[in-house]
């Protein structure tokens, strides 16, 4: 009977024991499990996180440790010489001056958001032919801005279409060297920009408004708004986010033009940007050092600019109920 009863107590032993090992086996399971998905969105990180740093924060590194150097972009050895670059930028206002062209961009930018805002209501409403005007308004965005540039040249030439143009509407009095005439050519200039631009602001802007629910434009028709009240109080309001986040590309790319004006013009006729003047001070008077310095104010403008346009323009939560 004692030998039963000792068989029987091993065996319940054995038995407990087993199941406290599959016990610990299943809570070790589960806690690599969740180690696992804990690092699994870092891994899809890695990737992304090594291309962002190599191609946009390496470089943005040496600019600033060649703006305090005088590198002239070929010597293998590098100079430090502190924060002269920096003085020279502040010490020198031809440099500076070249910020009121940007003035030209500035405004066109708003020209070209009025516009782009304008067709975006227009043809978010039924309108005949809308999806052509809309290929048509977005088409200048998707074309390579060096061949905007030819195109334009072309156009704005003596005796080139614009004035073949205005003759032909009995305007030939105005017609002139329009990119010769300095009081001209950065109108002519941020003419083209406008008309190239356009159709990205026209595009954020009609998806936003496509966003907006329909049943609050057939409240409002209830209630007898017209399509101005439907802009006003729905439209507007509903994507504020995308006209502040449109006025802060718009305006940090305006004080960065150099596309346009460098095809064009090269920056002859009182047409030099800032961004040219750095190319220029970089790769024709090999002053790298000075250039990096150049971009690094750049770039402080243009964050200040933005820090503004957002206390300014806060983004607060849209309600359209």
């Amino acid at each position: 009977m004692a030998q039963v009863t000792s068989a029987t107590g091993t065996g319940s032993l054995r038995r407990a024991t087993a199941r406290t090992a599959v016990t610990r086996r299943g809570r070790r399971g589960r806690q690599g499990r969740a180690n696992g998905w804990r690092i699994t969105p870092w891994l899809f990180l890695l990737t992304p996180l090594a291309l962002l740093a190599t191609f946009t924060y390496v470089p943005v590194g040496n600019m600033f440790l060649y703006s305090v150097t005088s590198w002239d972009g070929l010597d293998p050895a590098l100079e430090f010489i502190g924060l002269a670059n920096y003085v020279e930028i502040f010490t020198r206002p031809e440099l500076f001056r070249v910020f009121y062209v940007s003035l030209y961009y500035v405004a066109a930018s708003v020209v070209q958001m009025a516009l782009a805002l304008y067709f975006a209501t227009i043809l978010s409403f039924s309108t005949r032919f809308r999806n052509v005007f809309k290929g048509i308004l977005f088409f200048p965005y998707l074309v390579n801005g060096v061949a905007i540039g030819f195109v334009f040249l072309y156009f704005f030439q003596p005796d080139g279409t614009l004035d073949t143009v205005l003759h032909a509407v009995g305007l030939g009095d105005l017609s002139r060297h329009w990119l010769g005439d300095p009081d001209m050519v950065n109108i002519s200039l941020a003419g083209t920009s406008v008309w190239r631009f356009m159709g990205l602001n026209f595009v954020l802007f009609l998806g936003a408004i496509q966003s907006i629910p329909g049943e609050l434009y057939e409240a409002s028709e209830l209630d007898g708004a017209n399509r101005w009240h439907q802009f006003r109080y729905i439209i507007a309001p509903g994507i504020k986010r995308i006209i502040s986040l449109s006025f802060i590309l718009a305006i940090s790319g305006s004080l960065s033009v150099f596309e346009i004006p460098f095809i064009m013009t090269g920056g002859a006729n009182g047409s030099t940007t800032f961004v040219i003047q750095t190319v220029e001070m970089a790769f024709t008077h090999r002053k790298v050092g000075l250039a990096s310095a150049m971009a690094v104010v750049l770039l402080l403008i243009v964050l200040i600019v933005t820090w503004i346009q957002r206390r300014l323009i806060p983004d607060d939560e849209v309600n359209l109920t």
